[in-house]
């Protein structure tokens, strides 16, 4: 795991009134970052449909639309309605809904008219859902991740349902976060090749009579790759890459672009409780703060790459150290996940310059109330 990350950036001036543990963001880093990701894509932010399930939070959103980062993708409709009032021009549920949660999107998009609203479709009933309502389809193809989406191969099928749905079809959604593989070479072959069997099915559907409008490609990992392949260049379609990790980054994601300039703008601030045995300390952010799901080390403890963190418990994280801190000490941690781990806090606090200048909102933490 990437783990040489200074404490520096992310120290507060004043802890005396902070309540741990705490997210923290810093808007300064979250521009960066932003100007990091534009540089990879010719400055062009049209090219960029950041998934907002990280971001979270109304500020941070609105903070990219100023940018110029207009379009966006979403997995819930809190976060779409966040990114609608954040002033998104062109969100995607990036999720396949039916039911009271079809019903809520058509809500929330006519709540919204300056906002063009769309969904993702895997199948003909899920596609009758939409039509005649003004939401755009995308069709969700299946890169090899095997989670949703119309396999790759299945040509026919992919092809029939965008001329199915071709008064409101407006293109194909290929989420390819499935691309760990270390080496950066690799990562790009693999990649490539699943772009180009992608353009093998732009050309039948529009071979078809089925225009596509838009391809979405491209999580964190592939970012360098979708924004590199030759063939989405003066394309006759809009292409959009789409990782949202990369606004505030973690552990993960850093070790993953390392030289693309990316910081982290997240930390968990957080407090010693305890030194239970020699060579130990427990700190106050177990895994109900810090997110576990993408294993053990959960995070990284800025400055101190000696530091090892263990296992959590929902509230507890021991960490082992030569020299362990006192009680009462302040740490900084960088999340190896950051996007559940935003969604463990109602509110953040804003830090510029080393000091706290407001506390927002997570405003699109967790869902909305269920019975409608």
């Amino acid at each position: 795991m990437y783990v040489n990350i200074s404490e520096a950036p992310y120290r507060i001036a004043d802890l005396s009134r902070v309540m741990t543990p705490a997210l923290a963001i810093y808007p300064e880093i979250v521009d960066a970052n932003i100007d990091a990701t534009l540089r990879l894509l010719d400055g062009d932010a049209n090219r960029w449909r950041p998934h907002v399930k990280t971001a979270k939070l109304g500020f941070t959103m609105k903070r990219l639309v100023e940018r110029g980062v207009r379009a966006a993708k979403s997995a819930t409709t809190l976060e779409l309605l966040t990114a609608c009032e954040a002033g998104a021009s062109d969100v995607l549920l990036a999720y396949s809904v039916v039911g009271a949660n079809a019903a809520r999107v058509r809500e929330i998009a006519a709540s919204h008219p300056q906002t063009k609203v769309s969904v993702l479709v895997e199948t003909p009933e899920q596609a009758a859902l939409w039509q005649d309502t003004g939401i755009g389809v995308f069709l969700d193809v299946n890169s090899g991740m095997n989670r949703t989406g119309i396999e790759q191969d299945h040509v026919h099928q992919i092809v029939s349902l965008a001329r199915a749905t071709s008064g409101n079809f407006k293109g194909l959604h290929y989420y390819d976060g499935h691309m760990h593989i270390e080496d950066r070479v690799a990562r790009q072959v693999a990649a490539w090749a699943g772009y180009d069997r992608l353009m093998e099915l732009v050309d039948a559907c529009e071979s078809a009579g089925a225009q596509v409008g838009e391809v979405i490609t491209s999580g964190t990992p592939a970012l360098p790759c979708g924004a590199a392949y030759p063939r989405f260049r003066n394309a006759s379609f809009i292409h959009r890459v789409s990782p949202g990790t990369v606004v505030y980054n973690d552990a993960t994601s850093l070790e993953q672009l390392q030289g693309l300039g990316y910081q982290a703008a997240v930390v968990v601030v957080t407090a010693v409780v305890s030194h239970p045995i020699k060579n130990r300390f427990t700190c106050d952010a177990g895994h109900k703060t810090v997110s576990a799901d993408a294993g053990v080390p959960t995070c990284v403890v800025a400055g101190h790459a000696d530091y090892v963190p263990l296992k959590p418990s929902e509230e507890h994280l021991p960490v082992d150290a030569i020299d362990v801190p006192g009680i009462g000490t302040h740490l900084y941690l960088v999340p190896r996940h950051v996007c559940p781990t935003v969604n463990n806090f109602d509110h953040a606090l804003i830090v510029e310059g080393g000091r706290i200048t407001s506390i927002e909102p997570v405003t699109a933490r967790g869902r909305e109330v269920a019975f409608r």
